[in-house]
């Protein structure tokens, strides 16, 4: 008998916010990522600042790194697409982060003065996870790599 696989093919309901833990003081307030309050071992951590206004980044997908975006300062939209749907995420809360899977074409935008993007990936960088042309995303979703 001739078992069949099917590639689960992530969608812009997938890509989840998540409330990071908040402590409160009157000093001010704390924020902790820890153990498994993301579903993967961050491999690598990097932050976008100084994003000039109007100017966009992402623009790609990847095959398979997970990310969780946190605007620590100011705010961004992320635009999520998975070929079928588009959604619209403001992030502006340095206790709110967004999980975002594989297969996810992701833009970011609207990035308001002194805002600071940090991004926590599952796999270090490497050029071949990355689709940096839309058609070719589009196409990998549709199984044609």
């Amino acid at each position: 008998m001739e078992t069949i696989t099917r590639r689960t093919m992530t969608t812009i309901h997938d890509a989840i916010c998540v409330e990071i833990t908040k402590v409160h003081d009157t000093r001010g307030n704390l924020s902790v990522i820890e153990g498994n309050a993301i579903p993967f071992e961050m491999k690598r951590v990097y932050y976008l600042y100084d994003i000039p206004s109007g100017a966009r980044r992402g623009g790609h997908s990847h095959k398979v790194q997970q990310e969780f975006l946190v605007a620590l300062s100011g705010s961004f939209n992320v635009v999520l697409n998975d070929g079928n749907e588009k959604k619209t995420v403001i992030l502006n809360k340095p206790n709110q982060g967004l999980l975002i899977p594989n297969g996810i074409w992701r833009e970011l935008e609207n990035f308001s003065s002194g805002s600071v993007c940090l991004v926590f990936a599952s796999e270090v960088f490497e050029e071949e996870d990355y689709i940096r042309e839309y058609d070719a995303f589009l196409l990998s979703k549709n199984g044609i790599s």
